[in-house]
């Protein structure tokens, strides 16, 4: 699922750059799966039908759908899906601008509007009345939970639960059985508390791969150290150390007002039989794709360029939201 970016979101400034990064990804994704294009109204829809055809992007993979929207970010304001007796169920948690910092009465929306128009046949879709955003948790699929505690204890998200309560909810509704904590890492120009999906990720259920500094001077040094050291102490469920594999710190990009922006290769998209990894023009992107090919040997590594999604302060996972097998047509 991507929300394609409109002139009404915080991209109006910026969209001839950003639209071919949403044009690529979508072909890059449309190579394997189906792929849901979420556009703010009729002309929306027409203009970029337009763009993806101009580029030839398969068009029986993809599947439009309108809802007005207040960004891009699908990662944080689609449906989470979770497998519930052998069936698929989507869970529309809530969405309040990453603590209230911007506004989401649109995006909090969309999932409910993309149920009413059919997008999703016949898959049930549960409200949650939870604030969580997609990219503040990551799951290894077999009962484990990976996530900051910056992001889920921020008291702008949900100051009536505790760390015990949230853990209760999240195994109520997502079928995990364990929450393994970071209390360390960070990206400067980040804004969403310290999203995992932007510092570490599961690859299977014995591997994490993370973002890593080897340079002592940057500003990110001792937190991604202390972050890496937290990672080193975690065990799987056979009480082993995770295998670990770092990704390299792309070089710093800044804003036009001076300010770093969060590039990072751990915002990478696992798909059918891919893993699409954001590039940055940087030295290290081939780098990071070598590395993430050892994570995923039996999938092709896909780089993708990124760089223009930074200046709205995330990549390539955060502006997508992958959906369940069948949600979306009988053999998705």
């Amino acid at each position: 699922m991507l929300t394609w970016p409109h002139a009404h979101s915080d991209w109006a400034p910026c969209l001839s750059e950003v639209e071919p990064v949403f044009v690529e990804i979508a072909r890059s994704i449309a190579d394997h799966e189906p792929v849901v294009l979420v556009c703010f109204d009729v002309a929306h829809r027409a203009h970029v039908e337009r763009q993806l055809r101009q580029a030839g992007v398969a068009a029986e993979r993809l599947i439009f759908a309108l809802a007005p929207s207040n960004d891009s970010w699908a990662r944080d304001h689609g449906p989470i899906g979770v497998i519930c007796r052998n069936r698929p169920l989507l869970l529309d948690f809530s969405f309040n601008g990453w603590g209230g910092k911007y506004p989401a009465e649109l995006d909090n929306a969309v999932s409910r509007q993309l149920a009413r128009q059919g997008t999703f046949r016949d898959t049930p879709l549960e409200p949650v009345d939870l604030v969580l955003e997609g990219g503040s948790i990551e799951v290894d699929g077999s009962g484990s939970l990976l996530t900051t505690s910056r992001c889920l204890l921020a008291p702008t998200r949900n100051p009536q639960a505790s760390r015990e309560e949230l853990e209760h909810q999240l195994g109520d509704w997502l079928g995990i059985t364990r929450v393994l904590w970071l209390n360390h890492g960070y990206l400067a120009g980040d804004d969403t508390d310290s999203h995992i999906d932007t510092l570490a990720r599961f690859c299977d259920v014995g591997t994490i791969a993370y973002v890593a500094c080897d340079d002592a001077a940057d500003e990110h040094y001792s937190e991604l150290a202390a972050m890496e050291q937290e990672l080193k102490a975690l065990r799987t469920r056979a009480g082993e150390p995770y295998r670990l594999v770092a990704l390299p710190l792309p070089a710093a990009h800044y804003d036009q007002q001076g300010g770093r922006m969060p590039a990072t290769y751990a915002n990478f998209l696992i798909i059918n039989d891919a893993v699409l990894v954001p590039a940055y023009d940087d030295p290290a992107d081939g780098l990071a794709c070598e590395r993430l090919g050892t994570c995923f040997p039996e999938r092709t590594i896909v780089s993708v360029p990124c760089l223009p999604l930074v200046h709205q302060h995330g990549s390539l996972h955060c502006v997508t939201m992958q959906l369940p097998a069948g949600v979306l047509t009988a053999t998705a």
